[in-house]
């Protein structure tokens, strides 16, 4: 084999050096959220104009009179993000249409939390998408509104303590399941919809360049993880993104025009006991109630298999709930 095609090999794993989201901003140590951010503008690289929700990430990097990003942001307010992305990405159009920036292709992207996305910001996020505005848009998700105190979103999974769904003698905490964004991104239809997690640096940029792409509306899932929202230990970050992908609790997979593309392979799942274990919102839990979330990550990852275009190479890794007794 040539050195060109020994070069070749290793090519998709070649990122971008430059940083966009500098050091010195204020995020907790072990911050799952601010690395993935990070990840997400090494994909997008250069010309881009972010709209960022109020939450963590503009509070830790915005401090005025200093800044954390090198490239175009503004910050609005908690629900309004898609909405204002659609804005810029309409008067960008207009400057292309009278020639002023004909010769640059300029991305247009709106970044909110769970709470930004999932809850307070979906009827924006949903009009932005619905009337196909060429933007991308990125929920950071740590499943809690993390800045104001770790209250319960839509994002926060059943069973997980929070301050206001409290664990205790007549709760288990958090009474709903986790609201799939994603999914209901899907039903707009949308070219291109994908879930990333930090822990897989690779297939979170190969993703978003693929999205930086797309003429139309495009969305990604990331999936971050909050040491101090969790009651985790800073260092089991990486690990508990892993962990999460590998339990089948959060799949990483990708919708091109509609069709389904599982990206990271999970041959062997391990109990969801695993990654609930290393958490203090979830150790309360009982061993029926884990069993219980168990069961409904299965029947999730199965519902997901369906949805695979080549099923029946798929129908091997389906997952017996009979196995769980």
């Amino acid at each position: 084999m040539s050195l060109i095609q020994n070069f070749d090999l290793y090519a998709p794993k070649l990122v971008d050096r430059k940083e966009y989201l500098c050091s010195g901003h204020r995020a907790c140590q072990g911050c799952g959220e601010v690395l993935g951010v990070r990840l997400v503008c090494k994909g997008l690289g250069d010309d881009v104009v972010i709209a960022n929700a109020t939450g963590c990430m503009e509070i830790v990097s915005s401090m005025y009179p200093f800044t954390a990003w090198e490239v175009p942001w503004i910050h609005v307010a908690f629900e309004n993000a898609a909405a204002v992305a659609s804005g810029v990405e309409a008067g960008l159009k207009a400057l292309r249409r009278k020639g002023k920036i004909a010769d640059r292709d300029v991305k247009v992207v709106g970044m909110a939390g769970d709470g930004g996305t999932m809850d307070i910001g979906l009827q924006a996020l949903s009009g932005a998408m619905e009337r196909g505005h060429d933007m991308m848009f990125v929920c950071f998700d740590n499943e809690a509104y993390m800045n104001t105190g770790i209250q319960r979103s839509s994002g926060t999974p059943m069973g997980a303590s929070t301050t206001t769904s409290p664990a205790g003698k007549v709760s288990m905490g958090q009474k709903t399941w986790k609201k799939n964004v994603a999914e209901i991104m899907v039903a707009h239809n949308v070219p291109y919809v994908a879930t990333v997690c930090p822990s897989y640096p690779l297939d979170l940029i190969r993703k978003v360049e693929k999205a930086k792409k797309v003429k139309g509306p495009s969305y990604i899932h990331c999936f971050t993880v909050c040491p101090t929202g969790w009651r985790s230990s800073s260092e089991l970050t990486i690990a508990l993104g892993r962990l999460a992908v590998e339990t089948l609790i959060f799949p990483l997979y990708e919708v091109e025009d509609g069709k389904y593309r599982i990206t990271v392979d999970v041959e062997n799942p391990r109990p969801v006991e695993d990654y609930l274990k290393h958490q203090g919102r979830f150790r309360h839990l009982t061993p029926d109630q884990t069993k219980m979330i168990q069961e409904r990550v299965y029947q999730e990852y199965n519902k997901l298999l369906d949805k695979v275009e080549n099923l029946q190479a798929w129908s091997d890794l389906k997952y017996d709930l009979g196995m769980l007794d």
